[in-house]
């Protein structure tokens, strides 16, 4: 999930359309962070189920955002043809019905379907929700992006302790996953039936398409494409790896070991809805700084960590790190291109996917030839990547000029 670009004002009363048309995409965002949470606590119960080794789960995590970039691709030719607001409705009803899938097969060929179609779905899903944020951002002439993926983590938590409860309870993964799909498919619908739509957006859709398609150089963004890929695999790690290292390496019940994304979830929307302030009091440069040095104590304490507990509290201290580097990546993209801050995210946040895509085989592997708590110091390193590339986040004297 990308964050908030920056935007131009587009002059344009907020009627209640708009007003309701936001607060749908936030549900909906809501919405995918709780599916989102409950596939990802819920993979060594996924691995039990179809009795996938150690050695193949990297693989089949790894299909997943290889995949959500072809679907990315594929929606925005969609999108071309039938708007964001269409896609949208039909691929997160869908999404909810590839989670009840991997949760009612009993065969690896079924896992590999459903998480295929959750791959590509959730590439759609992304493209779809994200284009249609920014036509809404562009039309209110402020950034309210930041509030759709707060959103995003309020499900995440949601999700996370939904999962912990059906492992208390038992409840296995056909009953989970298969009544959180018949539960959040209708209310997709339901909420896709409000989202905003031309007549209360107009060409603002088209617009951001527009000033994204402009060409930009790529040299100035490759120190901001790489933090974006380092913070992103540490958050694959903790994404995919988390719960299971502490119900393999620590030995812990699978209930309480989805506390260990739950509080990084916390974490994460704790820090998303103070990080503006801290920036304003202390400058990007010291933020990104303190973030990077924040979630490699988080993964070093991890590491390290002699409990459950222990390992619940790191993956909180790192959330609070993650959640500072990312947002302020899109805007240090957007200060060097002021004038094609759309173009700069859309290019940043292919990074997004690169650090997924490492993050996942990557710790798989060393977990695989080791043990997990080796495998958390690579993620560790990585994020240490950041610091030296903090002085890339301070406000620039003077902006890169335009792409013409």
């Amino acid at each position: 999930m990308s964050a908030a670009p920056s935007v131009q004002p587009v002059p344009s009363p907020l009627t209640p359309g708009l007003r309701v048309g936001r607060a749908a995409l936030a549900v909906s965002f809501l919405l995918q962070g709780t599916t989102f949470a409950l596939l990802v606590t819920c993979i060594p119960e996924i691995q039990h189920r179809y009795g996938l080794s150690d050695g193949l789960l990297p693989v089949f995590l790894a299909a997943v955002p290889i995949l959500a970039g072809v679907g990315s691709i594929l929606s925005e030719q969609l999108v071309k043809r039938t708007g964001a607001r269409a896609v949208l409705r039909v691929v997160q009803p869908a999404i909810c019905l590839s989670l009840a899938g991997a949760g009612l097969g009993d065969s690896l060929w079924q896992l590999a379907i459903a998480l295929g179609a959750f791959g590509l779905l959730v590439g759609a899903l992304d493209a779809s929700m994200n284009m249609l944020g920014v036509g809404l951002q562009h039309r209110y002439g402020r950034s309210i992006m930041i509030g759709f993926h707060a959103a995003f983590s309020l499900g995440g938590i949601l999700g996370a302790a939904i999962a912990g409860l059906g492992s208390h309870y038992d409840l296995g993964l056909p009953v989970l996953f298969g009544t959180a799909g018949a539960v959040i498919a209708p209310l997709a619908v339901l909420t896709g039936t409000l989202f905003a739509g031309p007549a209360e957006l107009g060409d603002a859709v088209r617009e951001a398409a527009e000033a994204a398609a402009r060409s930009i150089p790529w040299r100035p963004l490759l120190p901001l494409c790489l933090a974006m890929a380092c913070a992103y695999i540490a958050d694959a790690s903790v994404s995919n790896y988390s719960v299971k290292y502490l119900t393999d390496g620590l030995g812990t019940r699978e209930d309480l070991a989805k506390l260990s994304y739950l509080g990084y979830m916390v974490a994460m929307l704790l820090g998303r809805a103070l990080g503006d302030r801290a920036v304003q009091r202390f400058g990007a440069v010291a933020v990104v700084r303190g973030g990077a040095a924040l979630a490699a104590l988080g993964f070093g304490l991890a590491a390290v960590a002699p409990t459950a507990w222990a390992g619940i509290a790191s993956f909180t201290v790192l959330g609070f790190g993650i959640c500072a580097i990312i947002p302020q990546v899109f805007a240090a993209g957007g200060r060097l291109f002021p004038a094609d801050s759309d173009a700069a995210v859309a290019r940043l946040n292919l990074f997004n996917y690169v650090g997924f895509l490492v993050g996942s085989p990557l710790v798989g592997a060393i977990a695989d030839g080791s043990s997990y708590r080796w495998a958390l110091l690579a993620p560790m390193l990585l994020v240490l990547a950041v610091l030296p590339l903090a002085e890339r986040f301070a406000p620039a004297p003077a902006a890169v000029p335009a792409a013409t």
